[in-house]
This record gives C-alpha cells, structure tokens and sequence, in this order.
C-alpha cells in the first residue's frame, strides 16, 4: 500500500502563525514553493497559505503584508491526511475539500506536504483526472 508517507514532500517549512505575509512571501520565494503551512507558536498546524491568499486577501483588498500576519488567513480548521494513510485516501481528501495541498501530519508533527502533482505520480491514471476534474471545478 502507498501511503501519504511515501508520495509527500518531506521537510515542509512552516510559516509561523504571527510571522508578517511580506516574511511568509518572501520565504516562499526562498523556497520556490506556492503554498506555506502555518504554525502556531505551539508548533501546531493552524492552516495553509497560499500565493493567491496573498494576492486575493491581503494586496487585493489593500491590506500591509507587513502588517497582516499569516495567522490572520487561517480559516478554520486545517485540511490534513495521516502521513500512515493510504494515497487513495489523500486523492478523496483532497477531492471532498478541493484543496491541491495536504499539510501530512504524524500525530500532532507536520511531516510533509502532498501536492496535486505527488498524487498524480502515484495513482492510477482515471483516478488522477478524477482528482483533476474535481480540482478544476468550482
């Protein structure tokens, strides 16, 4: 059985939760990587943080990146899959939430990250345009 385990990125950094969104920006650029876990500074996951979120809720409404925190575009409670799951059951989460991210936690320890791409690579091809489809659609 694949599991999250072994299709995800490893070694995901957080953002942390009271870091600025100009911070958060800038270490995604670092990384080359859209997306950013937020961590609160219990070291637990609080939600994701995308490149759009920054265009689309922070400058698109006028907002200071300096001044807004990444805490402050957590909504609700993170969409995570077990890093133990099988990779099917990451391609329904994923599929159930529209998300193309999974944060992979081991108990309470961000491990990883799934991206659409990861599963797509490990599952058969009509479940991946399934995932695409469903994705896509709004």
């Amino acid at each position: 059985m694949t599991t999250a385990r072994d299709i995800m990125t490893a070694g995901a950094e957080c953002v942390g939760a009271d870091e600025s969104v100009l911070q958060a920006a800038r270490k995604m650029t670092e990384l080359d990587v859209g997306a950013l876990p937020i961590c609160g500074t219990d070291n637990r996951l609080k939600g994701m943080l995308t490149d759009r979120d920054i265009v689309v809720k922070v400058l698109g409404k006028g907002k200071d990146p300096e001044r807004t925190t990444a805490g402050e575009l957590a909504q609700g409670e993170a969409v995570t899959i077990g890093a133990d799951d099988d990779a099917g059951e990451t391609m329904r989460t994923m599929t159930a939430h529209k998300v193309r991210r999974l944060p992979v936690i081991d108990g309470h320890d961000l491990v990883g990250v799934v991206a659409q791409a990861d599963v797509a690579r490990s599952l058969p091809d009509p479940q991946v345009g399934d995932l695409l489809e469903a994705l896509s659609t709004d």
